[in-house]
């Protein structure tokens, strides 16, 4: 009822609905015709067999159906900024276990002798992924798929893509939610929705989960950027739902050579209870999409008078002040023409 502007009345019919005939009025709605009268019609549905449980409650069914990743069989799925590849790895399994012919596409954010660093089992999941028959890419840019040689061929391929927990980096002295660094997360979410485009199937699933109470990559960056770029909320659920969550969770950073998420009290329960799986459909219209909404860096001149960072500690007039300035300012010139930082 919330993606269509539908008025409450509306919107509790849709609730009340078995899963045959919210099916059916999903799929012939068009604001055409009230829903009232798609709801009657749906009475006399035809149920060909094929629809799973059809006179159980549509919106459990569906909801379900979203966390038990019933994908494309026949289409390939992309993960993308798999840091140890332990998602991946589950989902392959999971694949493997459904008799799915289509192929699964791994990639990394860094690069090999990096995760090597980081993770000493990498060589060992790679080495399972490739006899689950999963490809596994290295330093791929989410943002940046279309110019990027390795992925020439693929376009439309994709049935099914996912991003778990995605960040922009951590920039010292700064919180995520700064005003002066949280543009790139808004950016990370519309770029990569819109580098999708190419390669992603119409109809294709995409999910990304995330923490709803996140300030770096917010729930509204993810929401707003696939909006912008044709994709349509399908479903929101909890992360422990899910029959993929149970990976092994990692850092994605430097952090990772010591201790993981799950070995302190730093990822704690309640937390875990706020992660989210925010699931999309593209649906292109055939026309242009918008422009992309690009959010830009302060300027130089704004991050000397300020006070905020680790430039903000030194004094007005230093030396010192204006060559972390500079500093500041290239790393934030490399995240807008592309070039990111790990």
């Amino acid at each position: 009822g919330h993606r269509w502007h539908l008025p409450a009345d509306d919107d509790d019919a849709l609730a009340k609905l078995d899963h045959k005939r919210l099916r059916y009025v999903f799929r012939e709605f068009d604001k055409s015709r009230p829903v009232s009268e798609l709801c009657e019609e749906a009475a006399g549905a035809f149920d060909d067999g094929e629809l799973a449980a059809p006179n159980k409650n549509g919106l459990y069914v569906m909801g379900r159906s979203m966390c038990l990743e019933l994908i494309d069989p026949f289409g390939d799925a992309l993960v993308l900024g798999d840091a140890n590849l332990t998602f991946s790895l589950q989902l392959s399994e999971h694949r493997r276990s459904l008799h799915h012919t289509g192929r699964t596409v791994a990639t990394t954010f860094e690069k090999l002798d990096t995760l090597r660093e980081r993770y000493k089992e990498i060589d060992e999941t790679i080495k399972i992924l490739a006899g689950l028959g999963c490809d596994v890419l290295h330093n791929v840019d989410c943002t940046r798929l279309a110019v990027d040689p390795r992925f020439q061929g693929m376009e439309e391929k994709f049935g099914a893509v996912y991003y778990n927990f995605p960040h922009a980096g951590v920039v010292p002295g700064f919180f995520d939610g700064h005003p002066f660094v949280r543009w790139r997360h808004a950016n990370l979410m519309h770029l990569f929705f819109r580098a999708l485009r190419a390669f992603v199937k119409p109809g294709g699933c995409i999910k990304v989960a995330s923490n709803s109470s996140a300030t770096g990559v917010r729930f509204s960056d993810i929401i707003s950027g696939a909006g912008n770029s044709e994709y349509v909320h399908a479903e929101t659920f909890p992360f422990l739902e899910w029959t993929l969550a149970r990976y092994g969770r990692s850092y994605g950073d430097r952090r990772d050579q010591y201790k993981r998420p799950e070995d302190g009290d730093v990822y704690n329960a309640q937390r875990a209870n706020s992660d989210m799986v925010y699931c999309f459909t593209y649906k292109p219209s055939g026309s242009p999409p918008p422009p992309v909404l690009i959010s830009y860096p302060p300027t130089k001149d704004e991050l000397f008078t300020s006070n905020e960072g680790r430039a903000g500690r030194l004094p007005p007039g230093a030396v010192q002040r204006r060559k972390k300035v500079d500093e500041l300012y290239d790393l934030f010139l490399s995240y807008v023409k592309g070039i990111h930082i790990g």
